[in-house]
């Protein structure tokens, strides 16, 4: 890494009920604000949408499965029709809610289990692209790259490859599954390290210690992980030291 400073945009899903929000949005770029499938409420997504805007950070829609009490992190059976339908009426309900607030869209961002699907199932992201393309609105989309959803959406959508700062990765890339032990980073330390890494270097190291590359432009933190404040601390003292800076 050279000496001349560079933009990172880090972003974080928010507007979950965390009680984290209003000391994270300060350390960000970007947000992805919960909008009503596995949490969020009109009042929820307003006061964070105003957070969002007072900190001059991006602001996107983080739709989910229609699952609140598995707060989206369960794969939910519907048709295609059905899913097209939920993430477009969140969505909806969402940048209306922007348009009162005189807030612009940044970008879409997919949450937990429809996130990770709509990654691997070519029937979610023709589901979830079908929901975007409705709303006549042209948001980015926060996609893995290389996954099914990028290739759904590639020409459709403007994107944005997203990598975790805060989630151990399997060799294929694909997130190391919550239920298993490690698969959420919560040492300081290890998290600026795999930050830092990626960014720098266009790699990240596996479950298996396997150094693999990865593309990406934007690095999300769980608004939910209960150490997510002093990892974005723990990351602004080290992005000082290398040259780095938010993209604001």
């Amino acid at each position: 890494m050279n000496k001349e400073t560079k933009h990172i945009d880090i972003n974080a899903d928010l507007g979950e009920g965390s009680g984290f929000d209003e000391a994270i949005m300060p350390l960000i770029s970007s947000c992805s604000i919960a909008s009503g499938g596995h949490f969020g409420t009109e009042k929820t997504m307003r006061t964070t949408i105003r957070l969002a805007k007072q900190h001059n950070v991006k602001i996107g829609a983080h739709p989910s499965f229609p699952d609140k009490d598995n707060f989206g992190r369960k794969i939910i059976t519907m048709t295609k029709n059905e899913l097209t339908q939920t993430v477009f009426n969140q969505l909806i309900q969402f940048f209306a809610l922007c348009e009162t607030e005189g807030a612009t869209i940044n970008h879409v961002k997919l949450h937990g289990a429809l996130y990770n699907y709509a990654a691997k199932d070519a029937p979610t992201a023709d589901a979830v692209v079908e929901a975007i393309l409705q709303t006549k609105v042209r948001p980015k989309l926060y996609v893995q790259h290389n996954s099914v959803l990028h290739r759904k959406a590639e020409n459709l959508l403007p994107l944005e490859f997203e990598a975790f700062i805060d989630r151990r990765y399997n060799e294929d890339l694909s997130l190391v599954p919550r239920s298993e032990e490690g698969a959420l980073i919560e040492s300081t330390k290890d998290a600026w390290e795999q930050l830092f890494k990626m960014v720098s270097e266009g790699k990240v190291k596996t479950s298996t210690g396997v150094k693999k590359t990865i593309t990406a432009s934007t690095y999300c933190i769980h608004g939910d992980n209960q150490h997510s404040i002093e990892i974005l601390q723990h990351i602004h003292k080290q992005m000082m030291v290398k040259g780095l800076t938010l993209d604001q």
